[in-house]
């Protein structure tokens, strides 16, 4: 079985790829707060977002991640 190690990159012929611009539901809470997720229960800090992916489960998306990664639309 093959094993990866975080911070160890595999030299593999890697290909490019773009997420799929899906609209998902999500609010920014600003308290701590906990969700059940498909991992279990998950914690949020104050600033982070509650999200509801495309088969309406719930997890948490920290705030900085979430502005990375993502555009709140109109």
């Amino acid at each position: 079985m093959l094993h990866y190690k975080t911070g160890q990159i595999p030299d593999l012929p890697y290909k490019q790829a773009v997420k799929k611009p899906i609209p998902i539901r999500c609010i920014q809470i600003n308290e701590p707060f906990r969700v059940n997720s498909m991992e279990g229960v998950v914690e949020g800090k104050a600033g982070d977002y509650l999200m509801i992916g495309v088969h309406e489960e719930m997890y948490v998306c920290d705030r900085e991640i979430f502005e990375k990664t993502y555009d709140l639309l109109p």
